[in-house]
């Protein structure tokens, strides 16, 4: 059943189903920090309960509870009774959000910045563009501040140039197929060397790659707010995108954005395949060329990837193809890093405790590069590492083998 579709009584349901056995204490992040079992899944559950069925009220304590949940959705990979903890939280966060109180600047600014700009891609790139001067001017740009948009851009990385993306791109040599390139919102903006790496990486393989236009975000910002008839609406934009193009595969390199069209009509959610997931089973190997490298690549997964996609294993069997390269699985694997889509803005402090593991990890590991499957992780991750004084790079696994085929010096960039 589609999280969007999901009503009151279903949720009631839904919520019946835990047994309140507690298998899923240990692996929510929020739970190991707090000790709290309000702060638990099964906690949770027990308190959306209590909401759905009018016991307890929607009021300020309950939202707290709900706001820190990271929505890694750890819990349902070790529930015995399978419960569908993803379709709980985001069901209650929308109708809780209806009810919530905020304040005419509130609302306001969270209307500009997530319907006015950040799913909007002529609004994304004059945005883009305002961050690259920001950056270029050592931020002094003092109306980001005035706008609160400096948290945001002290998080990503130096922005490039937007590309105006080509409809096709044909393949490179024999033709083995054909895929769609999902470019989501925010990514097309601040990750524009991933999305491009796919690209370089598939030609060469020998798949033509298409990008349809007027794509647009895959709603799972708005999901994870409570705001289902926007996910609607962009399902039906990204439907009717790629309605017209033919290919067997649409490609994300996003692990939010993959999770979130998996939930899109099965005709489309069934071709959904994450970059790392489709070339693990790609042909034309043989003609990539790819360069050594000597280090360790230390590897963080996603947690929707582990939990949901199921394909963590994937980004691993990828980066083994580069000669000398050793390449490991970071610590804690297994816990959330905190930045989980807008989470690390709304809740800093947990954010900012989940983080400081990922780094003791990565001090420890004594990787020269750490890649990560989800660009929202990458910032996330490269800020934290940075302002703790520690040199490494933050990477998208195909970025990095797309650098090993040649992708640095490719003239077509």
């Amino acid at each position: 059943m589609p999280l969007n579709s999901v009503s009151a009584p279903d949720l009631s349901a839904e919520a019946a189903r835990c047994v309140s056995c507690g298998l899923c204490l240990p692996y929510c992040p929020t739970y190991r920090k707090t000790l709290s079992e309000a702060d638990s899944p099964r906690g949770r559950i027990a308190l959306m309960q209590g909401v759905l069925e009018q016991r307890i009220p929607a009021n300020e304590r309950f939202q707290e509870h709900i706001d820190l949940c990271l929505a890694c959705r750890a819990c349902e990979n070790v529930c015995p009774n399978n419960v569908g903890y993803g379709r709980l939280i985001n069901g209650v966060r929308g109708i809780v959000e209806k009810s919530r109180r905020r304040s005419v600047l509130q609302r306001l600014g969270r209307h500009v910045v997530m319907d006015g700009v950040a799913t909007r891609p002529t609004m994304l790139r004059l945005a883009g563009g305002a961050l690259r001067t920001w950056q270029a001017t050592a931020g002094k740009a003092g109306w980001l501040t005035r706008f609160g948009l400096v948290r945001i851009a002290t998080r990503l990385p130096p922005l490039k140039p937007q590309p105006v993306w080509k409809a096709v791109y044909p393949a490179v040599g024999k033709v083995r197929g054909e895929v769609g390139l999902f470019l989501g919102c925010v990514a097309r903006v601040a990750d524009v060397e991933t999305l491009s790496a796919s690209i370089f990486v598939l030609n060469r393989l020998g798949y033509t790659v298409h990008v349809p236009p007027r794509q647009g975000c895959c709603g799972a910002m708005h999901e994870g707010l409570g705001e289902p008839e926007k996910v609607r609406a962009f399902e039906e934009q990204n439907l009717r995108a790629f309605a017209g193009v033919n290919v067997e595969a649409v490609i994300s390199t996003a692990t939010g954005c993959g999770t979130a069209l998996k939930n899109y009509p099965q005709d489309f959610a069934g071709r959904v395949r994450d970059i790392s997931e489709f070339l693990g089973e790609a042909g034309g190997w043989e003609q990539a060329g790819i360069a050594p490298l000597a280090g360790i690549v230390a590897v963080h997964e996603p947690c929707l990837m582990r939990n949901v996609l199921h394909c963590q294993d994937k980004p691993y069997d990828l980066l083994r193809r580069i000669p000398g390269a050793k390449v490991v699985a970071l610590a804690g694997n297994d816990q959330c890093c905190g930045a989980a889509g807008t989470y690390f803005l709304t809740q800093p402090d947990m954010a900012a405790s989940l983080l400081a593991d990922k780094i003791e990890a990565v001090k420890a590991g004594g990787a020269r590069i750490l890649a990560t499957s989800n660009f929202g992780c990458a910032m996330h991750l490269a800020v934290g590492l940075k302002a703790a004084g520690i040199e490494i790079e933050v990477v998208h696994p195909i970025t990095l083998l797309a650098r090993q085929m040649g992708f640095e010096n490719d003239k077509n960039r």
